[in-house]
């Protein structure tokens, strides 16, 4: 007898909580289907997206959910101009895209989330420039889709971004939205330098690497004045990569930043080895002046 009707052991009092936890998923993605069950469905599904390891094949198979999360962000699209966002639509919006985060990240839904051309939906978001809350919000939101795709290294990722213009708007926010927005941006090209086909397409012209390096620049005059280490990180591995093309690293000689050859940053990398490592292989990569092999003229 158990009198305080506690779950005794060998029970499977877990399992059926499980079970009931999944039916709820269930039901949750069929209330997507409906404009009147959807907010709560939405906020609900956004907080199980981590926990829930097939959430994104049953939100990209179920009928209709996919339509139901882009006619979330379409009916946004007139509240960005005039920007007129509020912080209740912006909440709403970034639970939608939350979910095709997911749907994003996941191995089984990310090639067929790329063939049909969700991230440009997007990308209406990453245009905007209003410094408030909900705008910031959505931009950090968006630029979570973008990183959840590049964070898998796939050429078809890359070709996609690539083909899209992601990198003047990555720019952009590089330059003048919040550090984490910026972080995230940074990261994204990143990735997209750290692949060969990405780098070549920035070295390609004076003026696609000019203006990366432009934008870069002024983040470190920043970032000299408002450190941040975690931001910092990203812009050198940028450099470093940048390094990596024989026209960029002559480049680079008349345009690295002389915060990056001093010590400007050694309080704000004292505890980031790493960092620390990629800086002096940055500067090693720039004085070496061995001809390159390829016969590439600097940009």
């Amino acid at each position: 007898m158990n009198p305080l009707n506690q779950p005794q052991r060998g029970m499977i009092q877990p399992q059926t909580i499980q079970q009931v936890d999944r039916e709820r998923i269930y039901q949750w993605i069929n209330d997507l289907s409906s404009p009147k069950t959807r907010e709560n469905a939405l906020l609900e599904l956004s907080k199980k997206r981590e926990v829930v390891q097939d959430l994104a094949p049953l939100l990209w198979h179920s009928f209709g959910t996919i339509a139901a999360l882009l006619q979330e962000i379409i009916q946004i699209y007139p509240c960005i101009l005039p920007p007129v966002l509020t912080a209740s639509q912006s909440n709403r919006v970034c639970n939608a895209l939350a979910l095709l985060q997911c749907v994003a990240s996941h191995p089984d839904t990310r090639s067929v989330f790329l063939s049909a051309h969700i991230p440009l939906f997007l990308y209406p978001f990453l245009h905007t420039v209003s410094k408030t809350r909900p705008f910031e919000y959505l931009r950090l939101t968006s630029l979570g889709v973008i990183g959840a795709l590049v964070k898998t290294d796939e050429q078809e990722v890359i070709n996609f971004l690539l083909n899209t213009e992601i990198i003047p708007l990555c720019l952009r926010i590089m330059e003048g939205g919040s550090e984490l927005s910026k972080t995230v941006a940074t990261f994204i090209l990143q990735k997209i330098l750290l692949d060969e086909t990405g780098l070549g397409y920035i070295c390609h012209t004076y003026e696609r690497f000019s203006h990366v390096a432009m934008i870069l620049g002024k983040m470190v005059l920043a970032l000299s004045k408002e450190p941040s280490a975690r931001l910092l990180k990203h812009v050198v591995r940028c450099y470093l990569r940048l390094s990596d093309n024989s026209r960029a690293r002559e480049a680079l000689r008349q345009c690295l930043p002389d915060q990056l050859k001093d010590l400007t940053f050694q309080n704000c990398l004292k505890d980031d080895t790493t960092t620390k490592r990629w800086l002096v292989q940055l500067q090693q990569n720039l004085a070496d002046t061995t001809p390159d092999a390829s016969g590439n003229r600097p940009l």
